[in-house]
């Protein structure tokens, strides 16, 4: 038994020997990576705020700022803890840790491919900025202005008082009309008018009743033309540009020039036809309804005759 625990003593000496051997030979390589620690530390501060800096100058959103900076920090953490690990002779352990962390983001990036499509489209519309608080935009059938465009989705307010919520994604990869980054805008009217009219003085006198609104563009000329021959009229298209930025103020400059094209045909005597449909009532076709009626009445008086001959007779 004593023979045993000297042996046992012996090789725990041994071990804790050579431990200490190790660990000795290891102590200038452990100040290294310690030292190369502090230095990761001290220059991720450093590019978490430069970076910051540099990132509010092309993004106003202060989230995608703090995102940034947030990931060059760790970024630069993360080598400092690769390049400590490689000093001190653990390159098994780094690749266990990158292995690791590539199984973890891959199985996240199928988990939250939706939730990190509209992330990264949150990302590019805060760089590129085709759209902005406050625009008047349509997309995806939904027309209002933006109130909020945060990392995933986009905030509309629309004409009606509603609020609709659009992903980030569906924002970015479907066409956007913003109605504010323009502010002249044209007007397409079209009108018909009947086939007695005189198209030279129509096209005279629509182009005079909307030349006399208010906030028409200088330099812009009033067209029309003529597109059509229609069941019932002539038609033609009434082009005018307004400087309406807004769509509430477009709606009202298109219903002012329809007002006024309609007061000034009122006015000279010129007719805007509706449609008209003639029915019929033949089994072949060819009999209208009122030589229907006329067939009609013709055979109620010769009925009615030959019932008075037939009364004449018998008496």
């Amino acid at each position: 038994m004593e023979f045993n625990l000297n042996k046992a003593i012996e090789i725990l000496s041994g071990k804790l020997s050579g431990w200490l051997e190790a660990l000795t030979a290891m102590l200038p390589n452990m100040v290294v990576a310690l030292f190369v620690l502090i230095v990761a530390y001290i220059a991720a501060r450093m590019f978490r705020m430069a970076v910051g800096r540099l990132m509010r100058k092309f993004a106003a959103k202060e989230a995608i700022t703090s995102l940034f900076a947030a990931l060059v920090y760790l970024v630069a953490l993360g080598v400092g803890l690769i390049v400590a690990l490689n000093v001190l002779h653990l390159e098994q352990t780094v690749a266990s840790l990158l292995a690791g962390a590539g199984i973890i983001g891959l199985a996240l990036g199928f988990a939250f491919q939706d939730i990190a499509a509209n992330f990264i489209s949150g990302v590019l519309l805060a760089f590129r900025k085709p759209i902005q608080v406050g625009d008047i935009i349509e997309t995806k059938s939904f027309i209002g202005m933006v109130e909020k465009i945060d990392l995933r989705v986009t905030m509309l307010r629309t004409f009606q008082g509603l609020h609709v919520i659009i992903p980030n994604r569906d924002v970015f990869q479907t066409p956007v009309t913003n109605y504010t980054k323009t502010s002249d805008r044209r007007i397409d009217m079209e009108v018909g008018v009947s086939y007695a009219e005189d198209l030279r003085e129509v096209k005279k006198i629509a182009i005079d009743a909307v030349s006399e609104l208010p906030y028409l563009l200088s330099g812009r000329e009033v067209n029309l033309h003529y597109k059509e021959f229609g069941d019932s009229s002539i038609n033609f298209i009434l082009m005018i540009w307004v400087h309406y930025p807004d769509e509430p103020g477009f709606l009202k400059a298109r219903s002012d020039a329809i007002i006024a094209v309609k007061e000034a045909f009122d006015k000279n005597g010129i007719t805007i036809p509706f449609p008209i449909r003639t029915m019929d009532f033949g089994i072949k076709g060819g009999k209208t309804l009122t030589e229907m009626n006329f067939h009609t009445d013709t055979r109620k008086v010769m009925k009615n005759g030959q019932s008075k001959d037939s009364q004449e007779m018998t008496g």
